[in-house]
Protein backbone atom coordinates (compact mmCIF):
# COMPACT_ATOMS: atom_id res chain seq x y z
CA UNK A 1 0.00 0.00 0.00
CA UNK A 2 1.41 3.53 -1.58
CA UNK A 3 0.79 6.73 0.61
CA UNK A 4 0.08 10.05 -2.04
CA UNK A 5 2.86 12.36 -2.06
CA UNK A 6 2.18 15.30 0.09
CA UNK A 7 3.88 18.56 -1.80
CA UNK A 8 3.77 22.13 0.07
CA UNK A 9 1.60 25.03 -1.22
CA UNK A 10 3.17 26.18 -4.93
CA UNK A 11 5.86 23.07 -4.96
CA UNK A 12 4.16 20.87 -7.21
CA UNK A 13 5.79 19.68 -9.94
CA UNK A 14 4.86 20.39 -13.61
CA UNK A 15 2.53 17.80 -14.82
CA UNK A 16 -0.28 17.91 -11.78
CA UNK A 17 -3.21 19.75 -11.80
CA UNK A 18 -6.17 20.23 -9.33
CA UNK A 19 -9.78 19.95 -11.19
CA UNK A 20 -10.05 23.74 -11.61
CA UNK A 21 -6.71 23.64 -13.41
CA UNK A 22 -7.67 21.06 -15.63
CA UNK A 23 -11.15 22.62 -16.95
CA UNK A 24 -9.47 25.60 -17.19
CA UNK A 25 -7.27 24.11 -20.24
CA UNK A 26 -10.51 22.30 -21.48
CA UNK A 27 -9.91 19.11 -19.56
CA UNK A 28 -11.35 16.47 -16.50
CA UNK A 29 -9.55 13.97 -14.56
CA UNK A 30 -11.23 11.15 -16.56
CA UNK A 31 -11.84 8.24 -14.21
CA UNK A 32 -8.27 8.71 -13.21
CA UNK A 33 -7.57 8.64 -9.57
CA UNK A 34 -6.08 11.47 -7.13
CA UNK A 35 -2.08 11.20 -7.62
CA UNK A 36 -0.64 13.57 -5.19
CA UNK A 37 -2.03 16.11 -2.51
CA UNK A 38 -0.86 20.11 -1.90
CA UNK A 39 -0.90 21.41 1.54
CA UNK A 40 -1.10 24.94 2.54
CA UNK A 41 -0.30 24.61 6.31
CA UNK A 42 -2.15 27.06 8.64
CA UNK A 43 -1.50 28.50 12.23
CA UNK A 44 -4.17 27.69 14.00
CA UNK A 45 -6.02 24.60 11.69
CA UNK A 46 -5.43 21.92 9.77
CA UNK A 47 -3.43 22.29 6.63
CA UNK A 48 -6.02 23.26 3.44
CA UNK A 49 -5.52 20.58 1.20
CA UNK A 50 -5.80 20.19 -2.86
CA UNK A 51 -5.82 17.00 -4.72
CA UNK A 52 -3.75 17.01 -7.62
CA UNK A 53 -4.00 14.43 -10.81
CA UNK A 54 -1.80 13.91 -13.99
CA UNK A 55 -2.19 16.24 -16.71
CA UNK A 56 -0.85 13.89 -19.02
CA UNK A 57 -3.85 11.02 -17.63
CA UNK A 58 -6.66 14.03 -17.87
CA UNK A 59 -9.13 13.37 -20.79
CA UNK A 60 -11.18 16.69 -22.93
CA UNK A 61 -13.90 18.01 -21.40
CA UNK A 62 -17.06 16.64 -22.82
CA UNK A 63 -19.06 18.87 -25.08
CA UNK A 64 -22.00 20.36 -24.16
CA UNK A 65 -25.12 18.17 -26.03
CA UNK A 66 -28.58 20.54 -26.70
CA UNK A 67 -29.87 18.28 -24.09
CA UNK A 68 -28.00 19.49 -21.53
CA UNK A 69 -28.10 22.52 -22.33
CA UNK A 70 -31.59 21.96 -22.10
CA UNK A 71 -31.63 20.69 -18.51
CA UNK A 72 -29.86 23.15 -17.95
CA UNK A 73 -31.86 26.01 -18.67
CA UNK A 74 -34.90 24.62 -17.28
CA UNK A 75 -33.47 23.76 -14.10
CA UNK A 76 -32.30 27.75 -13.82
CA UNK A 77 -35.43 28.53 -14.31
CA UNK A 78 -36.61 26.26 -12.08
CA UNK A 79 -34.66 28.16 -9.28
CA UNK A 80 -36.14 31.82 -10.40
CA UNK A 81 -39.72 30.60 -10.18
CA UNK A 82 -41.36 31.14 -6.16
CA UNK A 83 -42.76 28.82 -4.64
CA UNK A 84 -45.55 30.61 -2.84
CA UNK A 85 -46.65 32.90 -6.14
CA UNK A 86 -45.60 30.98 -8.47
CA UNK A 87 -43.91 34.46 -10.25
CA UNK A 88 -40.55 34.03 -11.96
CA UNK A 89 -38.40 36.30 -9.82
CA UNK A 90 -36.14 37.60 -12.34
CA UNK A 91 -33.43 36.60 -10.24
CA UNK A 92 -32.13 33.09 -8.39
CA UNK A 93 -34.59 32.58 -5.09
CA UNK A 94 -32.17 33.17 -1.80
CA UNK A 95 -32.15 29.35 0.05
CA UNK A 96 -32.14 31.29 3.20
CA UNK A 97 -35.36 32.54 2.42
CA UNK A 98 -37.09 29.93 0.26
CA UNK A 99 -38.91 32.02 -1.35
CA UNK A 100 -38.43 36.17 -3.91
CA UNK A 101 -37.98 38.76 -1.31
CA UNK A 102 -41.69 40.06 -1.82
CA UNK A 103 -43.24 36.82 -0.47
CA UNK A 104 -40.39 36.94 2.38
CA UNK A 105 -41.18 40.22 3.30
CA UNK A 106 -45.24 41.31 2.49
CA UNK A 107 -45.01 44.18 4.76
CA UNK A 108 -42.30 45.57 2.86
CA UNK A 109 -43.22 44.91 -0.97
CA UNK A 110 -45.20 47.51 -2.98
CA UNK A 111 -47.40 44.19 -4.38
CA UNK A 112 -49.65 44.37 -1.36
CA UNK A 113 -50.24 47.90 -1.78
Amino acid sequence: MSALPVYRWRLAPDGYATRRQLRARGLRPGGQGVAATLERPRRRRGPLVAYLYRVNLAQPVRPMTPGRWAALAKANAARRICPTCRRDAGYVIPTSLGTCVPCAYPADSPRSA
